[in-house]
């Protein structure tokens, strides 16, 4: 009888491809380290424009973003440049055609990242030349730069999903764990670009709750549907909190003074961002929610399955991350928070000192205004539906992404 076994030469074949897919590639580590230079840098930028003022384009921090962009630009184009013309069979049917060249599908996200966040690049020098400091953080050049830099974050997932999901049962916790850190790094860029919502001042107000609940149940649940740990979007959220503790520890132990009028405030140090958004607390509920019905990276058995997972995890989601800060945004204006460990009322050269400081924000910033209960239920019970969709969309993205191998 003849044998149904595959040959050895194709059982060896398959042995190295998984032991290929098990390694962490120069250009996955390089895609990584652009993800993260770049909202650090923008973090750092921030603090700079709080504490310094716009005195050159040419800062510590804009270099920074820019080197990120530029890391990640030239290693996927040689990436898709080496797989186009002297690419293995295996790089090029992991690749995806664009143009005529190929390349994995997070590389050309991650190009067209770049490339945005370059161009944004003089038309933010401008920007500033023309009309000074920002007056919010989403101006238009900022908008492009915002993005690229998640286009680039983006990239990074996909390209640390495709390498996970490729992965033996031996390398794949490894990889999983470098999923895990390119998503914390997208989960920490939409909490800067929403600093203008989120202060602790704005944490009894409807506003804080509808924002919150429109993003990060979106990237929760997607980080948990895909990753590969037992606890893949508590383990998101706590890398996410590590790395803004970090930048709002360090930034303070540098020296730094105002240079752009007006200045309203005594400022000797770099100020540092806002304590990071409790996230990991709704995520733990997250993946319990998750390990309930399906294995770690894969969807349930029945698709409608996501509709009950979504319901529910919305609700978890408000009221959890709703109830922790809360009483955490009480805390952060409290005496208790005002230390090194905290940072709480701190504040750029351009903020009027006042008592609007030390107060929640129910009729806007700088603005005290009165709490009214049945006006604060009649808008924040809106955060419940508006997190079912966000959950949704994350389940489905999620779905999708654990499948993501080229």
């Amino acid at each position: 009888m003849e044998s149904t076994a595959a040959p050895a030469s194709i059982l060896a074949g398959r042995e190295r491809a998984a032991e290929s897919a098990d390694r962490i590639p120069w250009f996955l580590t390089a895609i990584l380290f652009a993800s993260t230079s770049v909202i650090v840098g923008i973090t750092w930028d921030i603090s700079w424009h709080r504490t310094i003022g716009r005195d050159t384009f040419w800062t510590p921090a804009h270099l920074m973003v820019y080197a990120g962009g530029l890391a990640a630009g030239l290693s996927c184009g040689w990436l898709a440049l080496k797989t186009t013309f002297a690419g293995t069979d295996a790089e090029v049917g992991r690749s995806v055609r664009l143009w005529g060249f190929r390349a994995p599908l997070g590389a050309w996200v991650a190009i067209w990242g770049a490339i945005a966040m370059l161009t944004s690049a003089p038309l933010d020098d401008w920007w500033h030349n023309a009309y000074g400091l920002d007056v919010q953080i989403l101006s238009p050049p900022h908008v492009v730069l915002a993005l690229g830099i998640y286009a680039i974050q983006i990239g990074a997932m996909l390209m640390a999903l495709s390498w996970q999901n490729r992965a033996s049962e031996a390398g794949r916790r490894k990889l999983a764990w470098v999923y895990v850190f390119s998503a914390a790094a997208a989960i920490m860029s939409p909490s800067v670009l929403l600093l203008e919502y989120t202060f602790p001042n704005q944490m009894h107000g409807a506003t804080f709750y509808l924002v919150t609940a429109g993003v990060f149940p979106f990237l929760l649940f997607l980080v948990g549907r895909a990753g590969r740990l037992r606890w893949p979007a508590t383990c998101a959220a706590l890398v996410y909190t590590g790395i803004s503790l970090m930048m709002m520890w360090v930034l303070p132990l540098f020296p730094a003074e105002p240079l752009l009028a007006p200045i309203l405030r005594p400022v000797t140090s770099m100020q540092p961002p806002e304590f990071p958004l409790l996230l990991f607390a709704p995520a733990i509920a997250i993946d319990l929610l998750l390990r309930r019905y399906s294995a770690p990276g894969e969807a349930p058995a029945r698709a409608s399955t996501d509709w009950w997972i979504a319901s529910v995890g919305a609700v978890a989601f408000v009221g959890i991350f709703g109830v922790v800060n809360w009483y955490f945004g009480e805390f952060m204006l409290s005496e208790g928070a005002r230390n090194y460990v905290f940072q709480g009322d701190t504040w750029g050269y351009t903020s009027r000192p006042g008592d609007w400081q030390y107060v929640f924000w129910h009729g806007g910033p700088f603005m005290g205004g009165q709490f009214s209960a049945a006006g604060f239920v009649a808008g924040a019970w809106w955060a419940l539906p508006i997190a079912f969709v966000s959950a949704r969309l994350g389940l489905w993205c999620g779905n999708w992404m654990s499948r993501v191998r080229r």
